[in-house]
């Protein structure tokens, strides 16, 4: 599917970022230094990391913010951090995956707000970015809580399909600092860039032709409709930074609405 994508600019894209990721005594003290320049953010939900008061608290830092809030799900694995797989048939990821979006969904009631996408984190977005069935099920149990909401994940033939076979919107995402193979999926096993000039490059050959430069030399046309930004870079802020120097980000629906008029 990748491969007969067809090379075109992209105008609008949503900016990406994680909060909450803090549980405890173990504090991300850094996190909120991209709040400031994303259009959306993606909560965790208590699994993987996110105590109730950091929840909380992020959600408040949200709202006077004014981004756009989804759910930032993972396995249940604090002391791993959600990075370690973990085999669940398909019934206990759909729960897992209900569970923490519900409580998100109804800790974002509480004050006035409403979640609009869901993103697996770590060893659960990697499973899903490699495993159709996987993609299915926490497409499945995303649809089960809200028709309306967005699956956010890896761009590629997994999250386009899991969105067509249940019905819901997708959000293909990418990473300036990750490794593509020749059919636009993410090359896990290879070190993240830490380069902000090559990265910046990235983005404009994104923007410019909707492509990504692969592991073989080449470059591969992938869908984009955001790009998440990780805190655990050394140069988040400088990157993000100069992004919005080149393209002002919005969220996912906002520039959906725009194509179909509704907003201008």
């Amino acid at each position: 599917m990748q491969n007969i994508l067809e090379r075109k600019s992209i105008k609008n894209i949503d900016f990406n970022c994680d909060l909450a990721q803090s549980f405890g005594i173990y504090k991300n003290s850094s996190e909120t230094r991209l709040l400031d320049y994303v259009s959306s953010v993606n909560i965790s939900c208590g699994f993987h990391a996110g105590d109730p008061l950091t929840i909380k608290e992020a959600l408040l830092e949200a709202k006077e913010k004014n981004v756009v809030v989804g759910a930032h799900i993972g396995f249940d694995d604090i002391q791993g951090f959600g990075y370690r797989k973990m085999d669940l048939d398909s019934d206990e990821l759909e729960a897992l995956v209900m569970y923490q979006v519900g409580a998100l969904m109804t800790f974002a009631k509480a004050y006035h707000m409403e979640i609009e996408h869901v993103r697996p984190h770590g060893a659960m977005y990697r499973q899903a970015a490699e495993d159709l069935e996987t993609s299915k099920t926490i497409a499945k149990a995303i649809r089960k809580c809200s028709k309306w909401l967005v699956y956010y994940g890896a761009t590629g033939e997994n999250l386009a399909t899991a969105g067509e076979d249940e019905n819901i919107q997708v959000c293909p995402e990418v990473h300036l600092e990750k490794i593509y193979d020749e059919a636009g999926n993410i090359d896990f096993t290879a070190r993240d860039l830490e380069n902000t000039q090559i990265s910046i490059q990235r983005l404009k050959d994104l923007l410019a032709h909707s492509q990504v430069t692969n592991n073989v030399g080449g470059k591969t046309v992938v869908r984009a409709d955001s790009i998440h930004f990780s805190n655990k870079l050394s140069n988040a802020k400088d990157l993000i930074i100069q992004a919005r120097e080149i393209v002002e980000p919005l969220p996912y629906n906002y520039k959906n609405a725009q194509k179909s008029g509704w907003v201008e």
